[in-house]
């Protein structure tokens, strides 16, 4: 089994003059989920190269076992500086694809032309495609074969008004996701902030935030292995 793992290429908190990028442990926690039930992984992103890794991700009250065992990983952390530019990537070599989140994916993958095609091309080729946290920022301009938004009547989730209040960023970011799934006329819902809650809808996963991203790879790693025996 073949998984693509796309992470966002940008890396300004908007006009704050801080930096953003993907979080850590919504990469590292799915990474290792995948690895370890021996499904070969690709890193891919719009740029290439080395993502770009959220500071507040390093934060000591950010890590997990899955974000030290990444620390410690030199092999991944090569890996990672050679990300595959998103261009070049073609739905046809893999089986399903996760995007990790951070802030970043709001202002580069909500927009770009490649990510909007791929994932079109994973849906109406019938493999899984997974988001965690800000990563359903991605689906915002994503189509069905119907021309209707992806999300139009599906149940999701993702980063919630309140978890963005509570980190400040309201009105930095581009876009509030839960808004913006509910304008979409998806079935948007959440968990208790910071917590645990993933939704699965046919060939869609999401998670709501960081502590969602194991759970939500766990789902992939679960329609892939029925997709298989079926």
């Amino acid at each position: 089994m073949k998984v693509l793992i796309v992470l966002t290429s940008h890396s300004d908190l908007g006009n704050t003059g801080e930096k953003t990028g993907f979080w850590v442990e919504e990469f590292a926690a799915p990474y290792y989920v995948m690895a370890d039930a021996g499904v070969e992984l690709t890193i891919a992103s719009p740029k290439g190269g080395q993502p770009p890794i959220d500071p507040k991700s390093t934060a000591p009250d950010s890590q997990t076992p899955a974000t030290k065992r990444f620390y410690a990983d030199e092999a991944l952390k090569t890996k990672l500086a050679i990300s595959v530019v998103l261009s070049e990537v073609n739905q046809a070599d893999y089986d399903a694809v996760f995007y990790p989140g951070g802030h970043g994916p709001l202002w580069d993958l909500a927009n770009d032309e490649n990510s909007i095609a791929l994932i079109q091309n994973f849906y109406n080729n019938d493999k899984p495609v997974a988001f965690v946290c800000h990563a359903p920022g991605a689906l915002v301009n994503v189509k069905d074969a119907n021309g209707e938004p992806l999300v139009k009547g599906k149940e999701v989730t993702g980063f919630s008004n309140t978890e963005e209040e509570a980190v400040q960023l309201t009105d930095v970011v581009p876009f509030l996701l839960e808004d913006e799934m509910k304008k979409l006329g998806a079935t948007y819902s959440k968990g208790a902030d910071w917590g645990v809650y993933v939704k699965q809808d046919g060939l869609l996963i999401t998670g709501q935030n960081p502590a969602s991203s194991e759970e939500a790879a766990k789902l992939l790693l679960k329609a892939l292995l029925v997709k298989k025996a079926s």
